[in-house]
């Protein structure tokens, strides 16, 4: 081997070193992760649904460890959870800001005219979808969705009182649905939370209520109400055993009944605007981890959620496909709000 040859060759092998080099080091710093606390912002009030969700995964991250970070529980519910969804769309950038999202990620610019759209953050995961099920007082006589169907069809318009949260929001869509399938009117009356729902329910204040079976399992146990259907395109995969020995899966689906109408909540996670991939491929495969732990399952079964998850495209797929759902629901209902 000549000493130019030899040149040559030592040349090239320490480029080929360096180049190495360079790329492990474009990948460690592809491997981004939280360098301080992570906000985890609620656009709703404590207690409900979604509060609940957040400290549940706050809990869950924290016993396995699987931030070195701590994650911060922040509650912005002012405006219909408007505050939440500015407060993030105003972080572009900020990588330890994430925000649980409702239906009210939809229905809240539709109805308050708010400057703000999905599309204005970084989607990240969803994960799960909350049910939303026909409930009636168990002392009533109706023993399925048609019984009760056909005495609201029976009676005058608005003479049945249908209980719900919050006002031109997931409840009260349904509930609009529900008049336009059946061609009368039933009279909403908005509570402040699932909670109190079940309770006007309980004390036969209103007619039914399509509350979350989380929101009301514990009356359903206490004998106090009666589930009629699901407002899904099947039926709840939970065979345990609730009350009378009937589990969720024994509630039918309200198209099994007649009455032809799906309706299901988001439960899902974004970050600001302006993420990068390495950053939102963090969250994602932390919430993969989440979801993996007995804790999730357990509250997953317990809250007879649909479990279906998805990021990526087709997550942003779903989001623009059920944000015109929203859309065409609340034209129909008079709920858009006057520009």
């Amino acid at each position: 081997m000549t000493g130019k040859v030899r040149d040559a060759l030592v040349h090239g092998l320490a480029c080929a070193a360096a180049a190495a080099a360079l790329l492990a080091g474009g990948i460690a710093q592809a491997d981004w992760k939280p360098t301080r606390n992570v906000e985890f912002v609620v656009p709703a009030g404590t207690g409900g649904g979604a509060d609940q969700m957040a400290r549940m995964i706050q809990g869950i991250i924290q016993k396995h460890g699987l931030m070195e970070q701590s994650i911060v529980v922040v509650n912005r519910s002012g405006g219909a959870g408007a505050e939440g969804f500015l407060d993030v769309k105003g972080s572009g950038g900020d990588p330890h800001k994430i925000i649980i999202t409702l239906s009210n990620l939809f229905t809240t610019p539709l109805a308050t005219g708010v400057p703000f759209n999905w599309k204005d953050l970084t989607p990240v995961t969803m994960l799960a979808l909350d049910e939303f099920i026909l409930w009636v007082n168990a002392s009533e006589p109706y023993q399925t969705a048609q019984d009760y169907v056909t005495a609201i069809k029976a009676g005058g318009d608005n003479a049945f009182k249908m209980g719900g949260t919050g006002s031109k929001q997931e409840d009260q869509i349904i509930t609009a649905g529900l008049e336009q399938i059946l061609g009368k009117r039933l009279t909403y009356v908005p509570y402040k939370g699932g909670g109190d729902v079940a309770a006007q329910l309980v004390g036969n204040h209103i007619n039914s209520s399509v509350n979350n079976p989380i929101e009301a399992v514990a009356q359903w146990r206490a004998g106090a109400l009666r589930p009629l259907c699901v407002f899904d395109d099947q039926r709840i995969a939970v065979t345990a055993p609730q009350a009378d020995g009937k589990a969720w899966s024994d509630v039918p689906t309200c198209k099994e009944a007649g009455l032809d109408m799906k309706y299901l909540m988001l439960r899902g996670i974004f970050m600001p605007p302006e993420a990068s991939p390495e950053q939102v491929a963090y969250y994602v495969g932390l919430f993969d981890k989440v979801r993996e732990t007995p804790e999730w399952k357990e509250f997953m079964a317990n809250g007879a959620f649909n479990t279906t998850s998805m990021n990526g495209d087709a997550f942003k797929t779903w989001l623009g496909e059920t944000e015109q759902t929203h859309k065409s629901l609340m034209e129909v209902a008079g709920f858009i709000a006057k520009k």
